[in-house]
Order: C-alpha cells, then sequence, then structure tokens
C-alpha cells in the first residue's frame, strides 16, 4: 500500500506541477519565455555500460511468484518474474545517478522553480526537466552536461501471415512448431500499451509449462483498469510513461488511462502480430475470418506504454520507456513509431531517441523500427540509423472484396467485409427517402447518420444508398452509424458512393453487418448514380418519384480471395534513400532494411480501443500500415534469438536481410506503388529504396549459412567519420573519436549503399559462416553507370570461420539518378546470400574527347 501512495501522490505532483505551469505561462510578461521539456544527458557512462547481457543472463533461478514493490513508478507494482541480487545492484547504482541528477539541478536552478520527469540511467545518464530556455541554457554551460535538448513529438506509424510466410511448415517446424516458437525470449513493445484481458495474451492455453524467462526482471503497474492478475506468463510486465504529455497539460486520464491499458487499440494490435498466441478464431460483427496468430506465439510480451489516442507521444517519454525496456532484459524491442519531423543537427543519427537505442544494440537488443507511413517519395523513411532495422510494408496475397451488379449489367468493384444478398434488390438514395414533412437543414442528411429524417415505408427491403464524404474521413461520420440506420429502416443493405471531392483516399475494407458495399472510386460512383437517375419515375406535374426503378444485387466480402501479385510495397511505406541531415543529403546506409506485410492485417484489438471506430467492440480489428509490418519482424528476430542465442543484433538482422526474397508469388519482380492516387495503376518494379533487401523469408532467415556482423566500436568509428561529429560524438557517449573513423559504406552491413561514387571505390567486406562446411561461388551484375568486381569468386569457408569480400567499384559515366546492382554468394550446400549495392551520385572523368 506504501508504494501505491507514493506513485500517486507523485502523479498528482506532476499534474498539479503541470497546471501550476500553466498557470504562470498565461500570466507571464511578453518577455519572459514558457517552460519546455529538456532531455539532459550528462557525461558519465551510463549503468548499460557497467553490465553486460552476458552478466545479466545468468541469475539464479526463483519459483514464480509475485511480489509487490515500493520502488518508482506511479502505482501498485507486480513482478511476475524474479527478484535477486543483480537486479537490487543495478536499481542501486541508477538510484545513485538519479540523486547525482537531483543534485545538479539544486545546485544549478537553486531558488528557482523546476520539476524532473525522469532520471535515465540505464541506456542514457540523463533526465527529463520542465524548465525554461534559460534554465536549460543555465544547464547546458554545466562541465559534467553534455547535452540539452528539447523534447519532441512521435506519432504511431494476422490471420493468414503466418501461412504466407511460410511458418507452419518451415520456421515453425523446425524449431518444435508452434507450441515452442519463440519460447524463452521477451518482447518489448514500445506503443499504446495492451489489453490483458485479451485471449491472444492468455497464458493457459497449453498444457506445456511456459515459465518467465530468468533474464527478465519487468513489473507490472496495478491501477483500477489494469488490475492486479492483470499479467500472466505470457505477458511479463506492463508499465506506462506520460510524465512529459502530463506537464504539457494535454494528458486526459479518463481517455488515455494513466496505466499500461490500451485505450487506443494500436498496442494490442501490435503486440499480438509479434507474440499473439496461436490459434485464435478471429470474429468480427458476426463473421469468422479464420484463426489469428503471433509470429512467435510462445514468446513473452513486455508492454511500455508512452504513446497516446489523443495526442500521440513526445520523445521523452519514449527514452524512458526504452531505458526501462533495456533495464528490464528484453531481448527484442518493437517501436512501431517515428518522430514527426527528422531530427536537426549534424546528422539525423544524433537524437536522444536514436542514441538510447545504441546503447541498447551494445546491451545485445534487436531494435525494430516502423519505417513510417510518409511514401512514396524519396527519402520520406522516419527510422535513420544503421544500428535500427527498419522495416516497411508490402501487401501480401490475400485480400478481401466485393462487388455491385447492376440492373443494366455493368458491375462495379467495392469493399467491405460485408454479406452479400440473395437477390436483386431496388435502389433508394438517402436523398429521395426524406419524409414528405422533413426539410433538410444538415447538407450531409446522405450520409444516412440519422433515421429519424428518413421515410421507413420507402426504404424497408431496398438497397439504402448513402455518400461517403469527407466527414467519414475526418472520423465526424461512420460506417457503423449508416449501418444503424439502415437497420432502424429495415433496408435490405447499404451502398455507399464515394464523393468526388475525395481524391486519392484509400478505403481499408470495413466490417458490416449487414449486406453493403463502399465504392471507392468517384467515377465507378457517377456509373452507380447515373443509372440510378436514368431509372427513377417522377410524376410530370409535380415532379415527385413515383417508382425507383433501378435495382441491384452485391456479391459478398467477407471471402478472402488471393492474388499471385504479392508481396507489392505499400505506396504509403516510406523509401529511401536515407537522409543523413535535414539537408536531405543521402547517408550511405541503406533504408528501410527489408520490407513484410503490413496490409489488412488482421490481430487483437483491445476492449477500449477507439483508433479505428469502425471496430469498436470488437476483439479483432483490421489495419494497415508500417506499424503492422514492424512487430512481424520483431517476431521473426525471436525465433532467430531462439534458435541462435549468441547471435548479435548485426547477425540477427543479417540473417533477415542476405535471406530476403526478391520475387512475388508468381516468380516475378515484386512491385511498388509509386502513387498515393489509383496506386495499382501507378507501380514500377520495386528498388532497394522501396524495399530494402526484399520481403522477409521466415524460413530462410533460420538458416543464413553466411552472416556480416559488426558490433558497437564500429557504429562509434561510423559516428565519429561524420564531418564536424566529433563533439556530438562526446556529448552523446562520453567517447573521444580516435583516428580509426569509417564512412557508412565501410561499415560491415549486408549491403553496399553510395550516396557518391567519386571515379572509383574499393569497398570490404567480412562473411562469417554459422553453418556446416561450405564452398561459395560469387556472381554479380553492376548498377547501371558502374563496373563491379568482386574477389574472390570462389571460395570454402569452415563452419565458425571468416572471409574477406573485396569490392572494386568504378563510375563509367556522369549520373546523378541512383543505379542498383547485386551481388550473390552461392553455396554448394543450397545457401544464398544476396548482397544490394545501390549507387546514388556517379562521377567519372569526361571521356567524350577521347
Amino acid at each position: 500500500m506504501k508504494s501505491f501512495s507514493l506513485g500517486i501522490v507523485r502523479i498528482m505532483a506532476i499534474v498539479v506541477f503541470g497546471v501550476l505551469i500553466w498557470g504562470i505561462r498565461c500570466q507571464e510578461d511578453a518577455d519572459t519565455s514558457p517552460a519546455s521539456v529538456f532531455m539532459v544527458t550528462l557525461k558519465q557512462a551510463p549503468t548499460a555500460f557497467h553490465n553486460s547481457r552476458t552478466q545479466r543472463a545468468k541469475k539464479p533461478t526463483h519459483p514464480f511468484g509475485f511480489t509487490s514493490s515500493s520502488s518508482g513508478g506511479a502505482n501498485t507494482l507486480e513482478n511476475p518474474s524474479f527478484r535477486n541480487i543483480t537486479r537490487k545492484g543495478r536499481h542501486h547504482f541508477g538510484s545513485r545517478i538519479a540523486r547525482v541528477h537531483d543534485s545538479l539541478l539544486r545546485r544549478v536552478l537553486k531558488g528557482e522553480k523546476y520539476l524532473k520527469l525522469y532520471s535515465y540511467h540505464y541506456l542514457i545518464n540523463g533526465f527529463a526537466v520542465l524548465v525554461t530556455p534559460e534554465q536549460a541554457q543555465k544547464l547546458s554551460g554545466r562541465r559534467e552536461v553534455a547535452n540539452v535538448v528539447p523534447d519532441f513529438s512521435v506519432r504511431t506509424a494476422t490471420t493468414h501471415t503466418p501461412q504466407f510466410l511460410g511458418l507452419p511448415q518451415g520456421a515453425w517446424l523446425q524449431e518444435g512448431g508452434y507450441e515452442t516458437a519463440g519460447e524463452g525470449i521477451v518482447i518489448g513493445l514500445i506503443d499504446t500499451g495492451i489489453d490483458p484481458t485479451h485471449v491472444s495474451f492468455a497464458d493457459g492455453l497449453s498444457e506445456n509449462r511456459y515459465p518467465v524467462p530468468e533474464h527478465f526482471t519487468g513489473i507490472c503497474e496495478v491501477t483500477r483498469d489494469f488490475p492486479s492478475g492483470s499479467c500472466n506468463r505470457k505477458l511479463v510486465g506492463a508499465r506506462h510513461f506520460a510524465a512529459s504529455a502530463i506537464t504539457r497539460g494535454i494528458f486526459n486520464a479518463s481517455q488515455d488511462y494513466a496505466s499500461p491499458f490500451d485505450g487506443d487499440g494500436h498496442g494490442t494490435h501490435t503486440a499480438s502480430i509479434a507474440a499473439g498466441n496461436h490459434g485464435i478464431p478471429v470474429v468480427v460483427a458476426g463473421h469468422h475470418y479464420g484463426n489469428a496468430s503471433g509470429m512467435a506465439p510462445r514468446s513473452h510480451i513486455a508492454v511500455y506504454k508512452a504513446l497516446y489516442k489523443s495526442f500521440g507521444g513526445f520523445a521523452a517519454d519514449v527514452v524512458a520507456a526504452i531505458d526501462q525496456a533495456a533495464q528490464d532484459g528484453v531481448d527484442v524491442i518493437s517501436l512501431s513509431i517515428t518522430p514527426n519531423r527528422r531530427p536537426p543537427g549534424i546528422a539525423t543519427f544524433f537524437n536522444p531517441i536514436d542514441m538510447a537505442l545504441l546503447t541498447a544494440f551494445k546491451t545485445g537488443i534487436f531494435v525494430v523500427q516502423a519505417a513510417g507511413n510518409t511514401g512514396p517519395s524519396p527519402k520520406s523513411v522516419s527510422s535513420f540509423s544503421p544500428w535500427i532495422f527498419t522495416v516497411g510494408a508490402a501487401a501480401h496475397d490475400r485480400m478481401y472484396s466485393n462487388s455491385i451488379l447492376l440492373g443494366n449489367n455493368i458491375s462495379i468493384p467495392g469493399v467491405g467485409l460485408a454479406p452479400g444478398t440473395d437477390d436483386d434488390y431496388t435502389l433508394v438514395s438517402a436523398t429521395d427517402a426524406l419524409n414528405d414533412s422533413e426539410t433538410p437543414t444538415d447538407e450531409y442528411v446522405n450520409e444516412c447518420q440519422d433515421s429519424s429524417s428518413l421515410n421507413q415505408t420507402i426504404i424497408q427491403g431496398n438497397l439504402l444508398i448513402c455518400s461517403y464524404s469527407i466527414k467519414f474521413v475526418l472520423g465526424q461520420s461512420t460506417i457503423n452509424n449508416a449501418i444503424q440506420t439502415a437497420r432502424n429502416l429495415s433496408a435490405a443493405g447499404v451502398v455507399f458512393s464515394m464523393d468526388p471531392f475525395i481524391i486519392g483516399f484509400q478505403l481499408n475494407p470495413v466490417p458490416m453487418s449487414l449486406p453493403g458495399i463502399i465504392i471507392p472510386s468517384a467515377n465507378d460512383s457517377k456509373i452507380l448514380l447515373r443509372y440510378y437517375n436514368s431509372s427513377l419515375e417522377r410524376d410530370p406535374t409535380s415532379k415527385k418519384i413515383i417508382k425507383f426503378g433501378a435495382v441491384a444485387c452485391i456479391a459478398g466480402g467477407v471471402e478472402a480471395n488471393y492474388s499471385n501479385s504479392a508481396p507489392k510495397i505499400m505506396y504509403y511505406s516510406a523509401r529511401g534513400p536515407d537522409p543523413e541531415d535535414t539537408f536531405l543529403q543521402d547517408a550511405d546506409i541503406l533504408k528501410p532494411n527489408l520490407v513484410a506485410p503490413g496490409n489488412f492485417i488482421w490481430a487483437a484489438w483491445s476492449s477500449g480501443g477507439t483508433d479505428s471506430v469502425e471496430f469498436l467492440g470488437e476483439d479483432f480489428a483490421m489495419m494497415s500500415g508500417t506499424s503492422m509490418a514492424a512487430p512481424h519482424i520483431a517476431g521473426l528476430a525471436a525465433l532467430i534469438k531462439q534458435k541462435f542465442p549468441l547471435f548479435s543484433p548485426s547477425a540477427i538482422g543479417s540473417a533477415l536481410s542476405t535471406t530476403a526474397s526478391l520475387h512475388d508469388k508468381d516468380g516475378g519482380p515484386i512491385m511498388a506503388q509509386r502513387a498515393y492516387a489509383n496506386p495499382d495503376l501507378n507501380q514500377s518494379p520495386a528498388t532497394p529504396f522501396d524495399m530494402g533487401s526484399g520481403f522477409v523469408n521466415a524460413t530462410a532467415a533460420l538458416d543464413p549459412g553466411l552472416i556480416f556482423d559488426l558490433g558497437y566500436e564500429d557504429y562509434m568509428s561510423f559516428l565519429c567519420g561524420i564531418n564536424g561529429s566529433a563533439p556530438v560524438v562526446l556529448n552523446y557517449t562520453g567517447t573521444t573519436c580516435g583516428a580509426m573513423n569509417v564512412s557508412g559504406a565501410d561499415l560491415n552491413l549486408p549491403s553496399i549503399t553510395l550516396a557518391n561514387l567519386n571515379r572509383s571505390r574499393v569497398i570490404q567486406r567480412t562473411v562469417t559462416n554459422v553453418g556446416r562446411n561450405e564452398s561459395y561461388s560469387v556472381g554479380w551484375n553492376a548498377p547501371y553507370g558502374v563496373s563491379m568486381k568482386v574477389t574472390p569468386a570462389h571460395f570454402f569457408i569452415a563452419s565458425g570461420e571468416k572471409q574477406v569480400l573485396t569490392v572494386f567499384l568504378n563510375s563509367t559515366m556522369n549520373s546523378s539518378i541512383a543505379s542498383f546492382g547485386r551481388i550473390g554468394l552461392f553455396g554448394d550446400q543450397s545457401h544464398v546470400a544476396n548482397i544490394h549495392v545501390s549507387v546514388v551520385v556517379k562521377i567519372t572523368y569526361n571521356t567524350t574527347s577521347s
């Protein structure tokens, strides 16, 4: 009870202080600067630099049990795992760092008002504090302070995908089936929380033992909406972070939930994609859409809520969540979030989130991040750093589509997870079915949001035509309301025509409990309305309608159909090349790293989820975005970590990248949509700047043969190689740059990317054999405008041994248009590793005169 009381007092203090600061701002003189949240990092090393992952993994086993805690947090805490000396030692070191932070603030801001929100101590040594810019300047002048950075905002960026990825007969089968897939691995999700009551996160569905991993030491907050017992052997940790949002006065506890509970739906969705239980029936609007499973159904889930429905999130809260996840001992971190803007400074890599994740990489955590939903324009990717595995979104082969057959035998395609009609029915537009006494005052009455103004006698037994206007896009009108209107009026079904003023808007299939269809094309909608209007019979004198002559039959959209033109890069998936700075200079880093299923993904939905009003109250929802693609890779990374527990994060990323598929199901090239409007009419073969190394191949990634490995020191050399970066590197990491610095192209990544090839370049890569003894042949095709040679052309490599490959590149033309090639390593034991080569600017001698 003590920890609960102290936690509530702490939250109340933040809320009250936030209100106080807000009041002060309103009364300040024009020349007085308002308080803002700043993230301050110190030069002293964080806790992670004093703890290795190896030490952390070797912990004494304790029996399963819940124990209370009085340490930190806003609420009562539960621990479904372990208490031990190692954890206490880590907390002691963290507490000492927090006291150093407090002492520094008292000395520098003596007698002044401020509010410390967080002490970061595990991945970075620093704190978040609410101060004025003048106070921030005082802090930045202290010799022990490395950086003072303003807080910034962030945003959020599956029944069939296991089959599409070949898991049941491939990766799962290799490791003993879905009953053991991912066992012992903890996936930490930084998102909008979780609904702990969802069956996808229950721990009693299998008779097999399901112990909490020894290396995980996380805890669960307990609140009114996240009660005791919410965590279990599946959901092993849950916390929330909102201090930065609270100080801004925008946190709504009743809507956003001051707990790990998911009031949005996004976090529950992504968690179940990564590691939801296997074989969970997906029933939405009374229709069964198959059974759902996460990619690693036996992995454990730890949730760190730092994003919220009403405002998104802030970096200070996200960094606190990442810091806690790493301290708790997660093996994989999944971030389906991106910053709202490119980080300022000399390079995009130097921002508090990415630098915290660099230390997470150092401790052995594999980090996955969504590429962002800002495609298809070049350089739109919002995940920048090479130590982060960036995932774009592709369509898989399952589609839901329906159609409407008009009485004149014209068939119009549409969308809608809805049953069809058993016969032809008369079409009646809402605008032609007003009550006689009704004078419409609402210009949007044709959206069918209110049945009271419509004539049931005209509509009952017929198909009601409603308009899908901009208000649906904005969430002010809903499909559910229109369906309820149709029910109230006893309509046979609903047909939505697209408002011609909505251009380029892409619709997800929407569940409907009545026969229905949404016609997404404005041109097709005109065909429907032209037929409807031409079939009306009117009284010659009064011009009133005396007969509705148009009829139609709706084909059902609840049955899936499958296409061979998959995977396909979605128009919204953010693209490379990776922007190195705010001037959009290209980095020598391939982004995205990979693509995975992200379009029309069925997954668990929170009982309080409001992110999609069409799935309100449902247990599952269909969502699209790179947010859905990233947790696919997080789950598959857990499978690799399970099989290869000593793999570094780079080795896991290499296994995923070099084995990725380059072709669709039919053997053709993977296509990429190039336009927001009519994307299927604007597509061309994907390049590495669209798809990274390709589309994930889960089974092949578990047997990569060769890997490209690199470590923390390599990334430090890379950061030091950025022009003018030495003081920034020192401030963020406490490391002094030496003479041995490298460019991004020289990092031992499973790809080669050159922003500028000035005449010639020699690049080396080192492969490590993690399979059997094998002989390899090397083949390549050069990017256009470049000649390329790789040595050796053949090599034998024993298990555990390394081989250096040397790549010679020469420009053969002057061009600023990116071109792409590939190096293939073909083993006699059937292993194949692909290395994509991307060259943007090519400069050569002018040979015209000779």
